[in-house]
């Protein structure tokens, strides 16, 4: 088992089955393209990979705001639904951490769709805190 930051093509594509049970609005064809596209603007993917298969995924990037200083925001975290349970999530949960702290970041965070009770579990368990309300308006 080993956590790792995607740098080929090939590695992206591989964390599309997994990426896809979170985001299923998705296209496989054009998932390539649109990470490194994301990538140019700081996004990273890192992925925990078991007997050579992606399990977890985390889509993140460092960034900083008068609010908050530097931070590493939580783009997308997701565990296989067929591994979960196994201590997977909690284990690249942990590693963002570290990865945060060797990056001098204050603070991590994300957002969660409201209707994500599961989720919302497993972050409080980790030590979250909800400390805002994300409102958007599409346009």
């Amino acid at each position: 088992m080993s956590i790792q930051l995607v740098e080929s093509d090939f590695q992206i594509l591989a964390c599309f089955p997994v990426m896809s049970q979170l985001r299923p609005h998705l296209e496989q064809s054009k998932f390539v393209e649109q990470v490194r596209y994301q990538m140019k603007e700081g996004y990273q993917l890192a992925f925990l990979e078991v007997e050579k298969q992606a399990v977890a995924i985390a889509g993140f990037r460092i960034s900083s705001c008068l609010a908050s200083g530097k931070f590493l925001y939580i783009d997308d975290l997701v565990v296989d639904e067929l591994n979960r349970s196994h201590g997977y999530g909690k284990q690249l949960f942990q590693w963002l951490i570290e990865y945060a702290r060797n990056h001098e970041c204050k603070h991590l965070s994300l957002d969660s769709g409201v209707q994500r009770f599961a989720a919302h579990r497993f972050y409080l368990i980790q030590r979250m805190s909800i400390t805002s309300h994300h409102f958007s308006i599409e346009l």
